[in-house]
């Protein structure tokens, strides 16, 4: 047969004994494929040595900052940062998604309402506009409306003036001073039922910018305050806030307006912080704002990316086991962002750095694997029971995930839709149970925006018991005599509206009995997934 290095004619039976050896006279036939083969490794050579005089092969395991800039690299692609001194991959503050949930518990306050759209007879509202008061209050989810699923969840409203200077004051001290760590994560503090929470640290990646520094230890304590180079920034919501332009009326508002001193007071001096220099820094003001209480640890020796770590004076404040479950879920969600991320180039790098790991975890994983063998020799039959268990058990919850991921709308996370699934389930049993005991039949269909509902469901999507209509005081004219034929009875979910309300829900609600929360979406009994 024929071959860049074989013979062409057939082979002697007595030819194809190799037991003294390779076939004797051989020769290449095809001796153009030789000179391609020089050829194509003179090109190999050609393309690496000018990749390594213009490239940077480093590139391939450097870590990146959050807009893909490298790490310990002098010139960045897109006019990026000069970073060729800040090697580690570490974190710092999210600003504006760490603040934004106390500016809305600010701007959609009482306090801030009564300023913003109501005045008191001797202030005039600052927005005197009735269509751009009602998309405030939407923007607020203050009432019903197609936006809002339900009241905001914000911590709890603020009636006055005084609650915004002393509430606010106190959770942003917590924010910009640099010393008050302990207390930001403290259960009982001022933003303990934020911060110290599992839902905080499962999504850390939210509340924080992936950033190239010189060290992982560089935190606050590495600001010098008598440096001309430390630098500060003042919080404003985005552009693309709801509520940007709401802030801007309230800070730019006239002082003597007793309904808006304390508030722009507290905007003047409550939302600036203290950022690294651009030093240690390289990044505008914005995103060198250190979290207070926070350091970072390399993630392992000779690593060059960072990894949570909880200062002493949190750990003695909290304790040391919340500490550690609290730097497991920051750290667990950092290295799912991390992993999502890697590169070939990044694989080879870390597989370089710990080889000496590598060789000694492969051979005692040898081991392992013998030892495994011989005890499955003498618990065959327990691990026969247990995995068809297992089986049972993963394809029961792999169905409920699968009907859970089914009905999960595009805005909704899937614990959020997995909740609310249980949630229509418990409520539909429920209701069934009581309507079967009171002898009510009645039906629980509906139509578009649900405005025809007459169904009996009197709890929200997220279980909370509605109020009766003519008995709330919380949004006190929707009631049976403002909305005659609208079917406010006792407390049962409706959508109650005037053709010509400014602002109207997209489907059933009720006003709950819930202290914390005014309003939110029901489901008509049996529905246990809503359309998206």
């Amino acid at each position: 047969m024929g071959g860049c290095c074989g013979a062409a004619s057939e082979v002697a039976p007595e030819e194809t004994d190799f037991k003294d050896g390779p076939v004797k006279d051989r020769g290449c036939t095809d001796i153009f494929c030789v000179p391609i083969f020089i050829a194509a490794q003179v090109i190999f050579i050609i393309v690496t040595i000018a990749g390594m005089a213009d490239g940077d092969p480093s590139k391939l395991y450097r870590p990146r900052d959050y807009r893909g800039a490298y790490c310990g690299v002098e010139q960045n692609w897109n006019e990026g940062p000069n970073t060729l001194n800040m090697e580690k991959q570490s974190y710092t503050m999210n600003v504006t998604a760490t603040v934004d949930l106390i500016m809305q518990q600010m701007i959609c306050s009482s306090a801030a309402r009564k300023a913003l759209v109501e005045g008191d007879g001797f202030n005039a509202p600052l927005i005197t506009d009735e269509p751009a008061q009602h998309e405030y209050l939407c923007d607020c989810c203050l009432e019903p409306c197609d936006r809002c699923p339900g009241s905001l969840q914000v911590g709890g409203d603020l009636t006055d003036p005084a609650s915004i200077g002393s509430v606010i004051g106190a959770k942003m001290s917590d924010l910009t001073n640099p010393s008050a760590g302990a207390d930001l994560f403290k259960p009982g503090g001022a933003n303990g039922d934020r911060f110290s929470a599992t839902s905080f640290w499962q999504e850390a990646t939210k509340y924080f910018n992936m950033v190239c520094l010189p060290d992982c230890n560089t935190h606050f304590g590495s600001v010098d305050n008598t440096s001309s180079a430390t630098r500060s920034y003042t919080y404003i919501p985005a552009n693309d806030s709801v509520l940007h332009d709401e802030w801007l009326l309230l800070l730019r508002g006239d002082d003597t307006n007793p309904l808006l001193s304390t508030i722009k007071t507290t905007i003047e001096q409550q939302f600036t912080f203290e950022a690294l220099p651009e030093s240690l820094c390289p990044y505008p003001a914005a995103l060198c704002v250190p979290m207070p209480g926070i350091k970072f640890t390399d993630v392992g020796a000779g690593s060059n990316r960072c990894s949570f770590m909880l200062s002493e004076e949190v750990s003695s404040a909290i304790g040391g086991q919340a500490a550690a479950a609290l730097e497991g879920l920051g750290g667990t969600s950092i290295a799912d962002v991390a992993s999502s991320s890697s590169t070939f180039g990044q694989w080879i790098g870390d597989f370089q750095e710990c080889i000496d790991s590598f060789i000694v975890t492969a051979a005692l994983s040898f081991v392992v694997g013998i030892v495994f063998m011989v005890l499955l020799r003498f618990f065959i039959g327990v691990c026969v029971w247990l995995a068809v268990f297992c089986t049972v058990l993963f394809f029961f919850l792999g169905g409920a995930m699968s009907f859970v991921r089914s009905g999960q709308c595009a805005d909704a996370g899937f614990l959020e839709s997995g909740q609310q699934n249980a949630v229509a389930i418990v409520v539909t049993a429920k209701v069934a149970a009581e309507n079967s005991v009171s002898g009510n039949e009645v039906s629980e269909a509906m139509t578009g925006d649900g405005a025809d509902y007459r169904g009996v469901q009197h709890y929200t999507r997220d279980g909370r018991l509605c109020a009766a209509w003519d008995e709330q005081a919380k949004v006190a004219w929707y009631n049976s005599a403002n909305y005659p034929g609208k079917g406010l009875e006792m407390n049962y979910c409706r959508n109650p509206y005037d053709e010509s309300d400014a602002n109207k829900a997209a489907t059933i609600w009720c006003i709950t009995a819930d202290q914390e929360t005014v309003w939110g979406e029901c489901l008509p009994v049996g529905v246990i997934q809503p359309e998206c």
